[in-house]
């Protein structure tokens, strides 16, 4: 029995503190200020629309009287907005999230926070805080939705959307306005578009990949050029939209269809006309690959390109072509359908 004290006592002394063990698992030291949150090995968890997600957030101990409070900000005003609150045996759920999250509770230790069919607008940043009188303490995660980022502009032209229309033209086109992140990430995978464009916190940025004359001239360098936050009332540009996966279907009839024909050439199909976004989720995750023209429910006609070729409009890259918003009686096109 004394030799185990002794072996006990020793191990004591020479055991690595609980920062020393996360450093060796991550290469990082650990942060300062926890003394009851497990730092996350990662902060950012990946997913798309439709999916099921799970925050991490584990105790490495149950303080008396605790409380974990579970909150997401706001990216267009930098509000936290209150998710869940649980003490460990009782939680209530809070807002617009409260019917899709739950906490996963795998132990009694486990306060992580799972998001069931995720949404276009959960991307972002969460903060799981353990409310523990003056010893309150927490970990930030990001929720990265993969998907895609395409300009958007209305039928009668250029720079016409305020902010508020903007963001109400996105959401018509199943998408929602871009946060900066998703344009900048488009960006570094090739968006180059001249016309600058609302994202979701309220400011105004283009991508340039080609520096040219009509883009801010030849001599600046490529990269998301800014004007910085506009007046949302009064200022007018176009929308960067972001979408992700779809829960469903999107294909092509071939005809020669005008507009109306075309939604009811879908709508005999059990099927809606498909939306902008759409289109572009169907190009971005089942490489949808067509050289036809058609109508979708805005009524421009686009096509979707996955393998660039020469009778499919020459362009070097993959991308949805666009023929803009011709007339809605000419009987010229076919029609992308939606099958949700």
């Amino acid at each position: 029995m004394h030799r185990l004290l002794l072996l006990c006592s020793l191990w004591l002394l020479v055991a690595p503190p609980t920062s020393s063990i996360f450093q060796r698992l991550t290469g990082s030291p650990a942060p300062p200020g926890l003394q009851y949150l497990l730092e996350p090995l990662h902060t950012t968890v990946h997913t798309q629309r439709g999916a099921t997600a799970t925050l991490p957030c584990v105790l490495r101990a149950l303080p008396r009287n605790y409380r974990v409070k579970w909150s997401k900000v706001e990216p267009a005003n930098y509000r936290e907005s209150i998710i869940i609150i649980t003490n460990g045996l009782y939680h209530k759920n809070y807002g617009p999230l409260s019917p899709r999250v739950r906490l996963r509770h795998s132990h009694r230790y486990d306060a992580s926070l799972t998001i069931t069919d995720v949404a276009l607008e959960d991307e972002g940043r969460y903060r799981c805080q353990l409310v523990n009188g003056l010893e309150d303490e927490s970990v930030s995660l990001t929720l990265h939705l993969e998907g895609v980022v395409f300009p958007y502009q209305p039928s009668n032209g250029r720079y016409k959307f305020n902010y508020h229309e903007a963001k109400r033209a996105c959401e018509q086109q199943d998408s929602r306005l871009a946060t900066y992140q998703q344009l900048y990430k488009a960006w570094t995978e090739g968006l180059d578009w001249c016309n600058a464009g609302w994202i979701l916190d309220g400011t105004v940025h283009y991508p340039i990949i080609n520096s040219r004359e009509p883009c801010g001239g030849r001599l600046l360098l490529p990269g998301v050029r800014t004007y910085g936050a506009r007046d949302k009332q009064k200022d007018r540009f176009d929308a960067f939209c972001f979408t992700s996966a779809l829960q469903g279907q999107v294909y092509f009839i071939r005809g020669h269809l005008n507009f109306k024909e075309a939604g009811q050439a879908c709508r005999n199909h059990g099927a809606a006309i498909a939306k902008v976004g759409q289109l572009y989720s169907a190009w971005k995750f089942s490489q949808l690959d067509r050289c036809d023209g058609g109508w979708l429910a805005d009524g421009s006609v686009r096509y979707p390109i996955t393998t660039p070729r020469e009778r499919c409009g020459g362009l070097p890259d993959p991308g949805v072509r666009s023929f803009g918003f011709p007339s809605k009686e000419l009987r010229t096109y076919g029609t992308y359908c939606f099958a949700g």
